[in-house]
């Protein structure tokens, strides 16, 4: 098995996701997603006829079989204040979180 998220490439990715990893923690999802990734180019390689469908599982609906979509329906929280309550900073009604570029510039880190 090739690896094909280097440990620079995952600890980009964990930074960019703001993940607060082990070292050990961080070695095994880094191999499991590996072997996630090896399973996939495994299953690529299988040789099919162009007649099969391309299909998102393995089990292929035909539309009609497919319930009708909902449609959608706006429900607004009843206390949007409490919700805004939760967030460390708020400003006219919009909860602010930090520029990542801006942070990223400022600590030296991305």
């Amino acid at each position: 098995m090739a690896e094909e998220i280097t440990r620079e490439m995952f600890e980009h990715l964990v930074h960019l996701a703001q993940l607060d990893l082990s070292p050990e923690e961080a070695e095994y999802l880094r191999r499991e997603l590996n072997r996630q990734l090896d399973a996939i180019h495994k299953l690529e390689a299988i040789p099919l006829d162009d007649t099969v469908p391309i299909t998102s599982h393995g089990v292929p609906y035909r539309p009609e079989d497919r319930p009708p979509l909902r449609e959608d329906e706006v429900k607004p929280f009843p206390r949007p204040e409490a919700l805004r309550a939760l967030a460390p900073e708020e400003e006219e009604g919009y909860i602010v979180v930090p520029d990542t570029e801006r942070t990223d510039a400022l600590t030296g880190e991305g």
